[in-house]
């Protein structure tokens, strides 16, 4: 079926600006031209994309349908292209990758090297960001794509799930649930709670137990900037902490006990990027992140593993 770039190009153009004579305007072809093109789409699909009349040019609903994708081929297509030249003037290609504390754990490194072996040419720029942006710099277009922590929100990017890991609530040695083997939501839902500043309301829901509350609000909430500092405040019994267990292996503290929660669920790690935005070496990048999460399979299993006390 030969649905070249040309007739993708005129029906998005049309579709977006439905009218026939500006579309043509825009694309610098003649109006007969372009609508012979949309017709032989058409044909080619078997469907009518376009509702025409006298009056207006509207979609129909295989048109709508079409349109999503159209665009995606043409974006990506063009970033490409663009990705192809820079490569041929001498350029290096860099790709930009947000994380937050842990990124993705012990596949980080193996994803870093896999990508690397599948695209020597490239240069990888890695970038922390604080909890203030679960989106690890997606959001405000800083990164390209970026290990990001799941529950949070992902309105916009597309995310490709690794692992997920229980989670763990952090308390200081000396309060009474630090003598405990494990937990349960209930006993958490009086304590003060600590969690990093943040405007997702999703990630933040998450962390504050905030879904388990009803129409309660947390019972103090103490608010910090870092991971860090997060434990700093749990270790001087200012707050608890709702954490991945991952904490026990990256930020231990001789003030902290890590107790399993034994009916809260996990968090996912996943490796995202923007909906709009899927380049060859984005999508490399994500392809080497599948390839060692399904290679790994042991140390995913050691992640996902029930959490061992403290």
């Amino acid at each position: 079926m030969d649905l070249n770039l040309r007739r993708l190009r005129s029906f998005v153009t049309v579709a977006e600006e439905l009218h026939f004579t500006r579309a043509a305007g825009k694309l610098f072809v003649a109006q007969q031209s372009l609508s012979k093109q949309i017709s032989q789409l058409e044909a080619h699909l078997g469907t009518a994309l376009l509702q025409r009349s006298s009056r207006k040019v509207e979609l129909t609903p295989a048109g709508q349908a079409f349109l999503t994708t159209a665009r995606e081929v043409l974006t990506r297509f063009d970033q490409g292209v663009a990705e192809a030249r820079s490569i041929g003037r001498g350029e290096q290609a860099t790709l930009r990758v947000g994380f937050i504390v842990g990124a993705a754990l012990e596949l980080t490194t193996h994803i870093l090297n896999e990508f690397a072996r599948r695209r020597p040419e490239a240069r990888v720029e890695l970038h922390e960001f604080a909890f203030a942006d679960p989106s690890a710099g997606l959001a405000s277009a800083t990164t390209d794509v970026a290990f990001i922590r799941l529950p949070s929100s992902t309105q916009g990017l597309v995310t490709t799930p690794l692992f997920t890991e229980p989670c763990v609530a952090g308390v200081s040695t000396a309060h009474p649930l630090g003598s405990r083997e494990r937990v349960c939501v209930q006993d958490l839902l009086d304590e003060p709670i600590a969690i990093g500043r943040t405007d997702d309301t999703v990630w933040h829901d998450f962390w504050t137990l905030a879904n388990h509350r009803g129409s309660g609000s947390v019972h103090h909430l103490v608010e910090t900037h870092s991971q860090s500092e997060e434990v700093e405040v749990v270790a001087a019994g200012m707050a608890c902490n709702i954490t991945p267990s991952a904490a026990r292996r990256y930020s231990p503290h001789p003030g902290v006990r890590f107790v399993p929660i034994d009916d809260y669920p996990g968090s996912t790690v996943a490796v995202a990027h923007r909906s709009n935005q899927l380049t060859p070496l984005i999508a490399s990048f994500v392809g080497a992140a599948e390839s060692v999460r399904d290679r790994e399979s042991g140390i995913v299993r050691m992640i996902q593993g029930s959490p061992k006390p403290s």
